[in-house]
């Protein structure tokens, strides 16, 4: 029988899936890449999710005919290899726009109300906290989007219709009309942009040119009091800037579902720094976005193995030329 390796754990709709179509599936004992390169040699197919698949491990799989990404995000994959060796990539750009959307909304509303610190006020009987008028409203605030994609598009969706948000968008990719199809002005210069918003929010895959795209220099042209929300990707944000900007008060408050290292170090500065609300990369983690992303990853392993050309391919030029057809 033929072998489907998951890297991590996927829903148990997705493992379904794979079974009906005749396949075993068998769960990595570890998601590093050590122990994966190891016990990935007899499978034809296999999915991960953030722990990516490296060259050494793809070396080892010499009976691997595609690869699932369950999620957006491919950093963590070697493509390059992959492409090179005619190994097809799909990945599940759809599965987790809502959740991570939704995600994204909830933390500007936590820093804007101050959830975490009204928490803590009540745990320690502190009443007259809710006398201190530091909570703001979002109706009618400048959210800037950085990146328009998918997720980036349905939070401002969100915004919009929930809280009258004004919405500027800045993706040097992306034209003006096709921004105001989408209800958002298109932002030329990402400078003048965060000056002008009340809330920053990434919504860009990690690559060379992004990496460490929001600087120290970005973090203090925002504007004072504003709010920086990141459910993309950690590496996105210098991250000392970033402690600096929120320990001197110059921004109200950010937040953070993922981190350039995961999981955060216990002693990172991130774990000691006021007005940082953190989550362990959980925007895209609800039951049903885990339902979607895993059924629709699996199913175009299927067609992969079926010989039918997936929707979703990180890397299309592999497919006239993929090493097993």
């Amino acid at each position: 029988m033929a072998i489907c390796l998951l890297i991590q754990p996927i829903h148990q709709s997705g493992i379904a899936l794979l079974e009906n179509a005749g396949l075993e599936v068998r769960q990595a004992s570890a998601a590093t890449m050590d122990v994966v390169a190891r016990e990935i040699e007899p499978a034809v197919a296999a999915i991960t999710r953030n722990a990516g698949l490296n060259r050494a491990a793809m070396e080892a799989a010499k009976d691997l005919r595609v690869l699932g990404n369950h999620g957006i995000g491919v950093d963590p994959v070697d493509v390059g290899y992959a492409t090179e060796i005619g190994l097809p990539i799909i990945f599940t750009p759809y599965g987790n726009v809502e959740s991570v959307a939704e995600h994204t909304i909830s933390q500007m509303l936590a820093i804007a109300k101050r959830v975490r610190e009204a928490d803590r006020a009540v745990r320690e009987g502190n009443y007259d906290y809710r006398y201190t008028r530091d909570f703001c409203e979002l109706n009618g605030r400048t959210l800037a989007i950085i990146g328009f994609g998918r997720t980036g598009i349905r939070t401002a969706e969100i915004a919009k219709a929930g809280f009258s948000m004004k919405v500027k968008a800045y993706d040097p990719y992306i034209d003006a009309a096709a921004m105001a199809e989408r209800g958002m002005e298109k932002a030329d210069d990402l400078n003048a942009l965060l000056a002008e918003a009340d809330v920053v929010s990434l919504h860009l895959q990690l690559t060379p040119e992004t990496r460490e795209l929001i600087t120290r220099k970005h973090l203090f042209s925002m504007k004072k009091g504003a709010i920086l929300v990141n459910t993309a990707r950690g590496a996105l944000v210098e991250p000392d800037a970033l402690v600096e900007a929120l320990e001197s008060g110059h921004l109200r408050g950010a937040a953070m579902d993922v981190f350039e290292t995961e999981p955060l170090p216990l002693d990172h500065p991130f774990a000691t720094t006021d007005g940082l609300v953190m989550s362990p990369h959980i925007a895209g983690a609800t039951e049903e976005c885990l339902e979607r992303t895993a059924t629709q990853c699996a199913a175009q392993v299927i067609d992969v193995l079926e010989g039918q050309r997936p929707d979703n391919m990180v890397n299309p030029e592999t497919w006239e030329r993929r090493r097993f057809k």
